[in-house]
């Protein structure tokens, strides 16, 4: 009795174990990484520590240093209204960062959240990928966080240069404990939207493997059944980042608003020492909106392009197939009724990722029978591709290219509004 194609090609196969080994110690270096930031404490104490860490260096020493530095007639070097409102905004960010990423982190594991428990043994050209995105995510974030702090640094030490009465001593340290308390909420914050642009990229190896699966001869129920495993992967991570993005998009677009009234209403000279913190307020909300957006993007293209794919896939495959067109297929005996093995296709939806009504659960017995030719099987399965794109939502809102273009530019315009504002050259 001969197997079905897709019990005779295994979708796993064999991977040295130095392979699994690097890329469990890459997880597991990743998850000490953000477990030394902050984010996903799974004990009460070190919870406790971690929010006890953000109110000291995210809430007491910025107010600290804004109370011992203020000068109440250097108005031309430093505006306290201004100060508070940006330590308030970047706090925010931080909090909902920490907040959100930590609990995905202690709900579902860091192997559960980037998706790799699954497919890390399907290729070992996915498992190299899985590597170099993980790379890429300490490089990406570094870099912004390296490229932010440099520009901090410059504003206050101008600014401390501008505002010492004190000893030297004394103004190293207050700039020292600025410093310190800005990196901290920087890494806080853009670390969270790189987790998040770091699972949008893993998804697309998902979506590149896919396309690369179609290559090979199997049934159309195992790519059913492997197209419904992105589709509730893409569920998944709507549903558990939908609250950290759509908080962040609201905090940053009201932050940059109040920028904006606070520079505009203000008659008093702005200039970059007593304005330029909006200025670097506005540059490290924008890297984190475009790298949440960018990931968004992602996902909804590669979901929403595997339609063509598949409608490709059939075309070729039809136009150099000789199956014939539309005639039943008999075994040796001359039964046309004799039906393939019947596949199970379910898509695994956790119970923790089925909170919102937006998602259900879906069981399906899907039966292919002989009489069925290649032919139609391959057209209803272009059919179901193309009518279950998916794609990244927020309480349902696809996050498409459209909504994504008119995000971005308003932001975009928020920030070049608080810049105009605040970085002036003067002739004079």
């Amino acid at each position: 009795m001969a197997l079905a194609p897709s019990m005779q090609v295994p979708l796993i196969e064999p991977h040295p174990v130095e392979l699994d080994t690097e890329l469990e110690k890459s997880l597991k270096t990743l998850e000490t990484f953000l477990g030394l930031i902050g984010f996903g404490k799974h004990t009460v104490f070190g919870t406790a520590m971690s929010w006890l860490v953000f109110i000291i260096l995210a809430v007491a020493l910025p107010v600290l240093s804004i109370q011992i530095v203020y000068c109440s007639n250097c108005e031309k070097y430093e505006i306290k209204s201004f100060e508070l409102e940006i330590m308030v905004s970047q706090t925010i960010d931080a909090a909902i960062s920490l907040l959100c990423i930590s609990h995905i982190i202690r709900k579902y594991g860091v192997r559960k959240m980037l998706f790799v428990y699954h497919c890390h043994g399907h290729l070992t050209q996915f498992r190299n990928l899985c590597l170099q995105k993980i790379r890429v995510f300490y490089c990406l974030l570094t870099s912004w966080v390296v490229i932010c702090l440099i520009l901090k640094v410059a504003r206050e030490i101008t600014r401390m240069v501008h505002l010492h009465h004190d000893s030297w001593w004394w103004s190293a340290l207050m700039l020292l404990a600025c410093i310190i308390s800005y990196t901290y909420v920087t890494l806080v914050f853009l670390a969270g939207c790189a987790v998040f642009h770091l699972v949008g990229n893993l998804q697309v190896i998902h979506f590149e493997n896919y396309a690369k699966l179609l290559e090979r001869d199997l049934d159309v129920s195992v790519y059913i059944e492997e197209h419904m495993r992105l589709t509730s992967y893409l569920s998944k991570i709507s549903h558990r980042f939908r609250v950290f993005l759509l908080l962040e998009f609201l905090v940053v677009t009201v932050s940059q608003f109040m920028a904006l009234l606070q520079t505009t209403g203000n008659r008093g000279i702005i200039n970059f020492i007593n304005g330029g913190d909006f200025a670097v307020l506005s540059i490290v909300q924008l890297v984190g909106i475009v790298l949440c957006l960018n990931a968004a993007a992602k996902i909804s293209h590669r979901a929403q392009g595997l339609g063509s794919i598949a409608s490709r896939w059939h075309a070729l495959i039809s136009c150099t197939s000789n199956d014939g067109s539309f005639s039943a297929v008999s075994d040796s005996g001359g039964n046309s009724d004799v039906p393939f093995p019947v596949r199970p296709l379910s898509a695994r939806y956790s119970e923790s990722d089925l909170e919102s009504s937006e998602y259900s659960q879906l069981h399906m017995n899907l039966q292919f029978t002989s009489s069925m030719s290649s032919y139609q099987k391959r057209q209803a399965f272009v059919t179901y591709v193309q009518s279950n794109t998916g794609g990244f939502t927020i309480f349902g809102w696809m996050v498409d290219r459209m909504l994504i273009n008119t995000i971005f530019f308003i932001e975009l315009s928020l920030v070049f509004f608080v810049l105009g504002k605040t970085i002036t050259i003067t002739t004079r």
